[in-house]
């Protein structure tokens, strides 16, 4: 009778440790899975408020880009030509075109039409000069990095140089009578920065959905951010700059139904 009694309880603990390591491996997926989502959902809130230039090589979408005559003509197409036609509208548009010129000077933001699977087309002329262009889209479900595609209007210029992009130590620009100050919280690669704008807010409007957008470029024009407000209330955007250099910054509100492009330069250390 004791013997049994002993074979039952040394089974009845073997259970328990089982279900004990059972439930232990359980729950210890279903936290891995649950830090996975969080994980994710941090990096897609990150996305929507934030577009960078990367590595062309390790996009899946290609941008072919054409100026002929004041028209410009965009086809999108993946690595094996086909049409790209899933695209995320992104602040109300399915893809921002920006261009500036070699000196920095001229920056456009236009939005081409659709006109059919993958092709977008806009009318605009650009004086002679040499410009890069940037094709900021949202594929579905193919990674993009939005690199800058050089062309040039007119004749072909010789190269030749100009002046360095001169670093700005007041941030206070003045443009058809509207104040905008930037203050910035740093001024250090590699760190996250808040870019704040102090503007009259009773005449700012809603522009493709946010309160402003904010595209920066490096001195080069070869590293590429386009930077929305972390909420559609504030003109307050969140960024971060890889390396040291001098970079341009173009923010555009606007007010009384005019967008205004005010621009500035800073010094990152």
């Amino acid at each position: 009778m004791m013997k049994k009694w002993a074979i039952a309880a040394i089974v009845y603990v073997l259970v328990l440790m089982g279900g004990f390591t059972a439930y232990d491996q359980f729950f210890k997926k279903d936290s891995e899975a649950s830090s996975h989502k969080m994980s994710d959902a941090k990096h897609d809130a990150t996305n929507e408020h934030e577009h960078e230039g990367g590595d062309e090589t390790t996009s899946e979408v290609k941008t072919n880009f054409v100026y002929d005559k004041g028209k410009i003509i965009i086809q999108i197409t993946d690595k094996d030509g086909k049409a790209v036609d899933q695209l995320k509208v992104n602040h109300e548009k399915l893809l921002h075109l920006i261009v500036v010129d070699d000196h920095l000077d001229q920056y456009y933001h236009l939005h081409p039409k659709k006109v059919e699977k993958g092709k977008f087309e806009i009318s605009h002329s650009f004086k002679d000069g040499s410009y890069k262009a940037f094709v900021d889209i949202k594929p579905e479900n193919l990674s993009y990095h939005v690199t800058p595609i050089s062309f040039t209007v007119g004749k072909q210029q010789e190269s030749h140089s100009h002046a360095q992009l001169q670093a700005e130590e007041i941030f206070t620009k003045t443009i058809d009578g509207k104040n905008v100050e930037m203050v910035l919280s740093a001024q250090e690669a590699g760190k996250p920065v808040t870019l704040k704008f102090n503007l009259d807010q009773s005449t700012l409007e809603p522009y493709l959905g946010a309160a402003g957008h904010v595209v920066i470029l490096d001195e080069a024009a070869n590293q590429y951010l386009h930077v929305h407000p972390h909420n559609e209330q504030e003109p307050i955007f969140e960024t971060e700059f890889a390396k040291p250099g001098i970079y341009k910054i173009w923010a555009e509100f606007k007010q009384e139904g005019k967008v205004r492009v005010f621009p500035f330069v800073i010094k990152v250390k």
